[in-house]
């Protein structure tokens, strides 16, 4: 089974208003044949936590014209690694020294890489980074 086309589309609409509040690195995995609980990771991640934390209000923000709310939220304080759990995506955004070392990439490497379609080369980026680990 592969992530729904909701959830895709769910996950390249908080692509997007990552990527305009300056994520770096973004890249979504489809885990829907690995993971019951959600079809797709969404990772990005910024150099400081005052960013991570621009990037998830951008999130949210972005996601609740659509009327969807986080089912749960953590992390949010301490702006290191905060996670929006929307049921079907789960999206992670992390502090580049967090996301350096947690790797969750190289955790989800079997995973399909969805095209976010972001209009630039942000999402093949990150797809050939997660390949060549």
């Amino acid at each position: 089974m592969t992530a729904t086309e909701s959830s895709i589309a769910t996950a390249r609409h908080a692509a997007r208003a990552a990527a305009e509040k300056l994520a770096e690195d973004i890249i979504a995995m489809d885990v829907s044949e690995r993971l019951a609980l959600a079809d797709i990771f969404l990772i990005a991640s910024a150099p400081s936590e005052r960013q991570v934390n621009a990037i998830v209000d951008g999130i949210e923000e972005e996601l609740s014209k659509f009327e969807l709310k986080p089912i749960r939220r953590e992390g949010r304080s301490g702006g290191r690694w905060v996670l929006l759990d929307y049921g079907d995506i789960v999206i992670h955004v992390q502090h580049e020294e967090d996301r350096v070392f947690y790797a969750l990439e190289r955790l989800w490497k079997d995973c399909p890489v969805v095209d976010l379609q972001l209009g630039d080369d942000t999402s093949a980026k990150a797809s050939a980074a997660a390949e060549s680990e």
